[in-house]
């Protein structure tokens, strides 16, 4: 499986000719449905849906299909059954890929915000793509996506949450806010996070792609 990371949240995962695309946000890039035979969407914010750009992709495409909780998918229900509305603890196979759910709702921001549906995905039993939230699977990790700077994330949660998953190794996301100085300020941190166990945590710079 290749993984490549977009801006911000997004990534593509391709395995024997298909694509994957999880969280394609406004600002994830123009390019970032091309070619997508499914998509995954975490939560509703906008950094993680492009709405207009989805829904543009999906009639352009019918073969494109759409998995994510049910608050999103009210809103794409005119493409009928080529959406599905998961919850944590389901299972379901889209392109050729294994996804587990796990988690309900997205971190708190402040308690003037209210709290919407947030769903996280395991592909393959391999990637983990928390959304926003710091949920922990009950299975094993081996690529954790990992939140590294948002309102609603303290520097500490992060290496908490990243040490308490335990992966082999992390990938960072939800990057888009860092300018070149917090950049720099996050690789340090990122070192932090790994070194208890040795891991491999780095950010990598979109349009870069690995193997797994």
């Amino acid at each position: 499986m290749r993984l490549t990371k977009l801006e911000h949240a997004c990534v593509r995962l391709e395995k024997d000719g298909a694509t994957l695309v999880i969280d394609p946000g406004v600002w994830s890039g123009p390019e970032a449905l091309s070619g997508a035979d499914a998509v995954l969407v975490t939560h509703e914010h906008f950094d993680h849906l492009d709405a207009d750009r989805l829904r543009a992709a999906m009639s352009e495409n019918p073969g494109l299909r759409l998995w994510t909780n049910a608050s999103v998918a009210e809103r794409f229900a005119d493409f009928g059954d080529r959406v599905r509305a998961v919850r944590h603890g389901d299972t379901f196979t889209c392109a050729g890929f294994d996804v587990h759910v796990y988690g309900e709702k997205h971190a708190l921001l402040h308690r003037d915000v209210p709290v919407v549906a947030n769903t996280g995905f395991l592909i393959d039993g391999e990637v983990f793509h928390p959304g926003d939230a710091l949920t922990v699977p009950e299975d094993p990790v081996a690529t954790l996506l990992l939140p590294a700077n948002a309102p609603w994330l303290k520097v500490s949660e992060m290496v908490d949450y990243a040490r308490e998953v335990a992966p082999q190794r992390a990938y960072a996301v939800h990057d888009g806010l860092l300018n070149a100085n917090g950049l720099a300020v996050l690789a340090n941190w990122l070192q932090i996070a790994a070194e208890p166990t040795g891991a491999t945590f780095t950010r990598l710079e979109p349009g870069t792609s690995v193997d797994l």
